[in-house]
């Protein structure tokens, strides 16, 4: 069997990312908000996607390579840099849980956009931040 990191494509900075026990952190390259809502049903003849739009980012320096994101309370959708050809667990990582977000874990064989819950002093998240973490199943 593959190291986990063999089926991960994009990574950013792998000694960064990449874990001794297998693991790998996933970062983030855009975040969503939902403008409208989608739809689900039972039989998938009625199912639509919401519309999203990107989240506007700023600058906290003006000599930074990266802006942040300001998110409010609330819940947004995350893409990551990364693409996943295997299938594994992925959970958020504890410096987002600590400072109050989180997202869903989930046994993945690919890697969708996440629903990612701010909570209510919100948070900072720059570009390219290491937001999640994919465990080899």
């Amino acid at each position: 069997m593959s190291e986990l990191v063999d089926n991960v494509e994009g990574i950013v900075h792998e000694p960064t990312q990449v874990h001794e026990d297998g693991g790998v952190d996933l970062t983030v390259t855009e975040i969503y908000t939902v403008e409208t809502p989608g739809r689900v049903d039972f039989g998938g003849g009625e199912l639509q996607p919401a519309n999203v739009a990107p989240h506007p980012r700023v600058w906290r320096n003006d000599d930074d390579d990266y802006q942040w994101w300001h998110l409010d309370a609330g819940t947004y959708l995350i893409e990551y840099n990364e693409s996943l050809s295997e299938t594994a667990l992925l959970q958020p990582r504890s410096e987002i849980v600590e400072r109050g977000a989180s997202h869903p874990t989930l046994r993945i064989a690919e890697l969708p956009r996440m629903p990612l819950t701010v909570g209510g002093a919100g948070l900072r998240l720059k570009e390219n931040a290491r937001v999640s973490t994919l465990i080899p199943r």
